[in-house]
């Protein structure tokens, strides 16, 4: 991270894009000082996706290493989103019941780097490959009773997922015809029903924003 002083934002910003050769739309930066009137002046923090990275890596090492347990960490960054993977000489209480340690823990460290940096990010932790292993037994559970409900036209509501994984289920249904997903309820008790329409409707798949964009 670099700080960069100008007389105004204005300037700070422009300095900062020369600087990272990149758009201002593209600048990723938080205004630390911004004074005007006669003595104007304006600090800005520039980053990139290496300071966020390494800042999540930071904060998930002095959590666990915190429990006395050893950790080691490695990240991809694809397509915006910053799948971390861990691995630690005690995997099973990382993991928690259900999956519940890890995601409190995910959304920890998208609440301290969301802070950190004054933007979002998508992060997703991973350990074991415990997300994609529980992503492929929902999507395998919801895909056959899918098959289920094409044939009684009895909607179905499956239990309560992450918005990651209910993004997975609904995007694997899409393809189903007659089929319509939608997510109903809040937090932890929102779930993904499963409904029958008739060849008159379109079967579509409804994605509320936060599963546009949580973790994925």
């Amino acid at each position: 991270m670099k700080k960069i002083t100008e007389r105004t934002l204005e300037d700070a910003i422009k300095t900062a894009c020369k600087e990272m050769e990149c758009e201002e739309s593209d600048l990723m930066y938080s205004v630390l000082e911004e004074k005007k009137g006669l003595f104007k002046k304006a600090i800005i923090e520039v980053y990139d996706v290496a300071d966020v990275i390494e800042y999540a890596e930071n904060y998930i090492k002095n959590l666990i290493s915190g429990l006395g347990l050893e950790v080691s960490l490695q990240t991809v960054y694809r397509d915006e989103i910053a799948k971390i993977l861990i691995e630690t000489n005690k995997n099973s209480l990382i993991i928690g019941q259900n999956g519940s340690t890890l995601q409190s823990l995910n959304e920890l460290v998208k609440l301290a780097v969301n802070s950190k940096f004054k933007k979002k990010f998508r992060i997703l932790l991973d350990i074991s490959d415990y997300k994609d292993k529980k992503y492929r037994r929902s999507i395998a559970t919801a895909k056959k009773i899918a098959k289920e409900v094409l044939k009684t036209h009895v909607d179905v509501k499956l239990d309560p997922m992450t918005p990651d994984e209910r993004k997975k289920v609904h995007t694997a249904l899409a393809s189903f015809k007659n089929i319509k997903t939608e997510s109903i309820g809040d937090g932890k008790d929102r779930a993904i029903v499963i409904k029958y329409i008739g060849n008159d409707n379109k079967a579509t798949t409804s994605t509320p924003k936060e599963e546009n964009t949580e973790n994925e």
